[in-house]
């Protein structure tokens, strides 16, 4: 003949089944959020801020340089400008970056 379970058992399943559920649903968060973050980053990868074309990169001296063939836009990362800067000491920085720039 079966026993019921006691009170502590039956707390104890619901609590392990709870729990388990939860870090299931943290799992499975977590995956939806990678996905989500790498479907963004592929949509927007080296697509112009201001038009959404597709940016090329082109070297000027140490540095890649996006730039849009669409509106002609030029777009840097962080610490580009530092490093193009930093290549034009010696001379006028301001015309040695307009001239990087092509203008």
């Amino acid at each position: 003949m079966p026993t019921k379970p006691s009170e502590n058992e039956e707390k104890y399943f619901r609590e392990l089944e709870l729990k388990m559920r939860m870090e299931k649903l943290a799992k499975e968060q977590e995956t939806t959020a990678e996905a989500e973050k790498r479907r963004l980053k592929e949509l927007h990868w080296l697509h112009c801020p201001k038009c959404g074309q597709t940016l090329s990169q082109e070297r000027y001296g140490t540095v890649d340089v996006d730039v849009c063939a669409s509106c002609r836009g030029i777009w840097l990362d962080a610490n580009e400008l530092d490093a193009i800067l930093e290549n034009a000491k010696g001379s006028n920085p301001f015309r040695s970056f307009l001239k990087i720039l092509g203008k």
